[in-house]
């Protein structure tokens, strides 16, 4: 993960909407700041990425109509191939590893795909098994049927969660002989549009981000049983939108005092302190994300990274020990960023 002493950050784009593809960049080893270093633009629309744990192997998803992933060995300043594109379902939005294989989140097809990790950290030539979403949500036109979002490991990996925009509801899943299967699906409030969870780091909460309405819900998690229960649900923000209001990414601090959330539309960034050990969320305040429509963000050593996709850049933030509240440090331009992973 570090070259010449240096961290690493990977920053994914929307290369159909003047996106660099891949890139990536040096972290501070004091401030978090970024610098572009390279990167590569081999794969269409590699909005969302993800690294292996020993942060060799990179992983991103490409979110075209047809749907593919591809796999990088993360070697100097440009990641290389290893191996070409495997199709997913259509337009996938999200992948984790999980239980040696990749799991792709469709929000196109409203699947979860699973493609098979080879040894050497690249990708099986074919999927091996795709979980298809039913229902639907009240919101027209966004919840005519499922739309898959996300999809991760909870904290004990034993379990896979997916989140659905379309079906208002979270999937827990397992493998059974590489297809995902469903082990329980919890369904939240109709019409809130789910999009992204983060675990607590005790494990024993999760966080949903809704989309469509601008909150966060609470739940009670149950590794041993795999169960997700909704307990309560909080605005993002401390008054009524001006006009577009699309909550995107969360991030949850690693001692777990705080939580951060991204709305579009508004583009701030909100502040919620945790209390209860993880029950409750109180909303401290909101700052704007230094662009526009903030589609991601990531926490790592006090500091806060917003991938603002319409604004065209990557902005960073010094977070306040005591109250969890950004300050904007520093910016780099990336065209049509979409995330920011780091290593």
């Amino acid at each position: 993960m570090a070259h010449g002493g240096r961290r690493r950050a990977f920053i994914g784009s929307f290369t159909a909407a003047g996106g660099p593809g891949i890139v990536t960049a040096a972290m501070a080893p004091d401030s978090g700041a970024l610098t572009v270093l390279g990167g590569t633009n081999r794969l269409p629309d590699p909005s969302y990425l993800a690294l292996s744990a020993d942060g060799g192997t990179l992983y991103a998803v490409s979110e075209t109509a047809e749907g593919a992933v591809a796999a990088f060995r993360v070697h100097g300043d440009k990641p290389e191939s290893l191996g070409p594109r495997v199709p997913v379902g259509g337009g996938p939005t999200h992948l984790a590893l999980y239980d040696g294989h990749l799991l792709t989140a469709d929000y196109g097809s409203g699947s979860v795909t699973a493609v098979p990790l080879r040894a050497d950290g690249g990708l099986a030539p074919a999927a091996s098994g795709v979980l298809r979403h039913t229902g639907s949500g009240p919101h027209s036109p966004r919840q005519q049927g499922p739309h898959a979002h996300q999809v991760q490991p909870d904290p004990s990996g034993r379990w896979a969660v997916s989140v659905d925009l379309g079906t208002d509801s979270v999937r827990v899943c397992t493998l059974d002989g590489g297809s995902p299967v469903v082990h329980r699906e919890t369904a939240l409030r109709p019409g809130s549009g789910p999009r992204h969870l983060a675990f607590h780091p005790s494990g024993g909460f999760a966080y949903v981000v809704n989309e469509l309405t601008p909150t966060v819900t609470v739940c009670r998690w149950d590794a041993a049983d795999g169960t997700l229960k909704p307990l309560t649900e909080t605005e993002v923000l401390p008054a009524a939108p001006s006009g577009d209001a699309y909550p995107s990414g969360i991030a949850v601090s690693p001692d777990g005092r705080f939580v951060w959330t991204a709305t579009r539309g508004e583009d701030v960034l909100s502040v919620f302190a945790v209390a209860g050990g993880g029950e409750v969320l109180r909303l401290v305040g909101t700052v704007p994300c230094g662009g526009h429509w903030p589609r991601a963000i990531t926490v790592s050593d006090g500091v806060l990274y917003v991938a603002n996709e319409r604004s065209g850049d990557v902005t960073w933030f010094a977070l306040a020990p005591g109250t969890g509240l950004p300050r904007r440090a520093g910016a780099i331009d990336v065209p049509a960023a979409s995330c920011v992973v780091l290593g």
